[in-house]
C-alpha cells in the first residue's frame, strides 16, 4: 500500500515508519525537520524535507499518490502554543487543511490523525473517556480540535475516510524531554546519571501512560479499521510519582531517593513496566 506520513522524522512518526517499512508497505516521509533528526528516517522510505504548511505538498502528493496519509507533524507543545497562537493554528490547522486538500486532489482514501488528549482540558472525571466535555485550556487542545472538525467535514464533503487519536502520554524509546511525557527520559536519564530524580508537590499527582510502539501498532490497525472514529489511545492506569520511585528501586536495585523540589517538567507518573522497557533500549 501507499503510505503517506508526515512528521516520520519524529519520535512517534519515525517509529510507526519502520513498522510500515517492515510489512512492506511503500512509505514517503514529510517532515521539516524543526525538532527532529534525520537520524530516525528509515533508509526504506522516500523522504521530503517540507514543512506541511508550503505548497510543495501539491507535487509531492501528486508524485506519491498515497491511499493512506498518517498525519503526526503538529506544532506539540502547550507553552509555544501560549507564546506564539497564530505559529501554533498555521501549523496544526493550516498544515491539516493542506494535507486534506491534497488528499482530495488526488483520491488519497483516508487519513490517521495523532491528536491530542489535550482536548479535553481539565478533566471532571476518570477514566476521561470520548464522551468527556471538550473544553481545551490551551492554543494547542483547542488547535487538535479544530483539525479534527476539518477532518470530519472534509469526510462529509468529498467522502475522505478518517479515525482520530487521542493520545494520552506517550513514553518509549527516541522520546526527549519536552512535554509531559518526557518526565520518562528525564527520570532515566538521571538513573544514568546516579543523580537524584526531582519532583513537584508530594508526588500524589497522576498521569496516563502509553507505550510508542503500542501507539504505532494502533495506527497500523487503523489503515484497515476505524471508520469515521474518534479514539482514545493510553493504557487506562494512573500510577503516582511515589511508585515510580519504587519501581526505579525495584529494577535497579538502587535506594534512589526523591528530591521534592519545585520543578514542574517533572510531574509526572509511570508504572513499572515503563522502566523495564526503556532500560532495554
Amino acid at each position: 500500500m501507499r503510505v503517506l506520513v508526515t512528521g516520520g522524522a519524529g519520535f512517534i512518526g519515525s517509529h510507526i515508519v519502520d513498522r510500515l517499512v517492515e510489512l512492506k508497505h511503500e512509505v514517503a516521509v514529510v517532515d521539516n525537520l524543526g525538532p527532529t533528526s534525520i537520524k530516525y528516517i528509515h533508509p526504506g522510505t522516500t523522504f521530503y524535507q517540507v514543512d506541511i504548511r508550503s505548497k510543495d505538498l501539491e507535487t509531492i502528493f501528486e508524485k506519491e499518490q498515497p491511499e493512506i496519509v498518517l498525519h503526526l507533524a503538529a506544532q506539540s507543545v502547550v507553552p509555544p502554543s501560549i507564546l506564539d497562537p497564530m505559529y501554533d493554528q498555521s501549523v496544526n490547522i493550516g498544515g491539516t487543511i493542506n494535507i486534506l486538500e491534497q488528499m482530495k486532489k488526488v483520491g488519497s482514501r483516508k487519513i490517521i490523525y495523532s491528536s491530542s488528549a489535550a482536548v479535553y482540558g481539565e478533566p471532571i472525571s476518570l477514566p476521561i473517556d470520548e464522551g468527556h466535555p471538550i473544553k481545551p485550556i490551551s492554543p494547542y487542545g483547542m488547535s487538535k480540535w479544530m483539525a479534527e472538525h476539518y477532518i470530519a467535514l472534509y469526510h462529509r464533503m468529498y467522502g475522505i475516510d478518517y479515525t482520530v487519536f487521542r493520545y494520552a502520554n506517550i513514553y518509549g524509546p527516541r522520546q526527549t524531554a519536552d512535554g509531559e511525557g518526557g518526565v520518562v527520559s528525564i527520570f532515566v536519564d538521571k538513573l544514568k546519571k546516579k543523580e537524584t530524580p526531582v519532583i513537584f508537590g508530594d508526588g500524589q499527582h497522576t498521569r496516563d501512560f502509553v507505550y510508542v510502539q503500542d501507539v504505532a501498532e494502533a495506527n497500523l490497525v487503523a489503515m484497515d479499521k476505524g471508520e469515521q472514529i474518534t479514539v482514545n489511545i493510553s493504557s487506562g492506569e494512573v500510577v503516582s510519582v511515589l511508585d515510580l520511585l519504587e519501581a526505579l528501586n525495584q529494577v535497579t536495585g538502587l535506594a534512589v531517593q526523591l528530591s521534592m523540589q519545585l520543578n514542574a517538567r517533572e510531574i509526572s507518573f509511570i508504572a513499572p513496566l515503563i522502566l523495564q522497557r526503556l532500560i532495554r533500549h
